[in-house]
């Protein structure tokens, strides 16, 4: 019988070949999110705001004539949002869309097994971990793994496909 882990809404076999992550940082901490979800890394670029759309959502960039929703993760997560020469956008390709994620800076692609990501510790109350993965450790650093596809999914930014339209 094969063991398997139980990670978030993915089962990563204990055994299996490892995938790579792509690291980014918001504020202190560092996220790891499958670098088959990310399409390119850009430097930060003014957006075109848009009316009423809440303040996490930037606005929209032309991309080779796609026009791409930018979502402020820092502003998503709580963190201030201080745009610097190290605050990269990450071009993500999610449910067949583009959409943009603001970051403070972009650490490294790293290989995880599912042996190495831990299980997400439980929250009582209004805080939402669905979009957790788990936990894991690289070089004495703890990493949050996301699951940037269902975090991007979520109500809360459908607001995007409308802005995207």
């Amino acid at each position: 019988m094969e063991n398997t882990n139980m990670v978030g809404s993915q089962v990563a076999e204990e055994s299996g070949s490892p995938r790579e992550y792509l690291v980014f940082k918001l504020g202190p901490e560092e996220y790891a999110i499958d670098i088959l979800c990310v399409r390119e890394i850009r430097g930060y670029e003014n957006v075109t705001r848009i009316a009423n759309a809440p303040e996490f959502i930037k606005g929209v960039i032309n991309l080779r004539g796609t026009i791409v929703p930018i979502v402020d993760l820092r502003l998503k997560f709580g963190h201030p949002a201080a745009y610097d020469a190290f605050t990269v956008v990450i071009i993500l390709s999610i449910h067949d869309r583009l959409l943009g994620i603001v970051v403070d800076g972009v650490a490294d692609v790293i290989a995880l097994a599912g042996k190495d990501i831990r299980p997400a510790p439980q929250f009582s109350g209004n805080f939402d971990v669905r979009y957790i993965l788990g936990m894991a450790t690289h070089d004495d650093r703890m990493l949050i793994v996301s699951d940037i596809a269902r975090l991007m999914s979520s109500q809360d930014m459908a607001l995007m496909d409308e802005m995207a339209a």
